[in-house]
């Protein structure tokens, strides 16, 4: 880690838990995305989706507000449906597209890569509310966004063996 900037460690941490996620889902049929196997309250469509929804809120949205680009990366439905606290539902017909909520994810990712090519360390030392790790931060909520991606990778790991796919680690 020496000589990385503290900016340069919380994208390659965003970048890795991503890798990491795309490696859960690369197995997994469109067709098992809505399903909540036996015990679980969750399907991978939700975890995905709220990844993008988490990703816009903490690399985007929390470090330099709203911008016009938003209404493209991800429409407000979207958002409040992906959103903390939300039910998810197992309905597909209920939900966007697989193939939506996985264009959303990498738009939102994306565009999340792009502008924090223009942070540094200096200038993300505004204070903000959690949820945030390492700092209380701008850079903390870089930080969190690699942590609960992971979180949220090792539910979908679970929901990977409920659906009768081999563990990936």
């Amino acid at each position: 880690m020496a000589g990385r900037t503290e900016m340069e460690i919380a994208t390659q941490q965003i970048q890795f838990a991503r890798t990491y996620t795309l490696g859960l889902l690369e197995d997994i049929p469109e067709e098992d995305w809505f399903r909540m196997p036996s015990g679980l309250h969750t399907h991978i469509a939700w975890q995905v989706g709220h990844l993008a929804m988490a990703e816009y809120g903490l690399c985007l949205f929390r470090q330099r507000g709203r911008a016009e680009i938003d209404t493209e990366l991800m429409s407000s439905a979207f958002r409040k449906k992906f959103s903390k606290g939300t039910v998810p539902n197992p309905d597909p017909t209920e939900n966007p597209s697989v193939a939506e909520i996985r264009e959303v994810l990498s738009r939102v990712h994306q565009q999340a890569l792009l502008e924090l090519e223009g942070f540094d360390d200096a200038s993300r030392q505004e204070t903000i509310d959690m949820p945030y790790s390492v700092h209380a931060n701008q850079l903390g909520a870089l930080y969190f966004c690699a942590a609960h991606e992971m979180l949220h990778a090792g539910q979908i790991g679970v929901l990977r063996r409920g659906l009768g796919r081999d563990p990936v680690r």
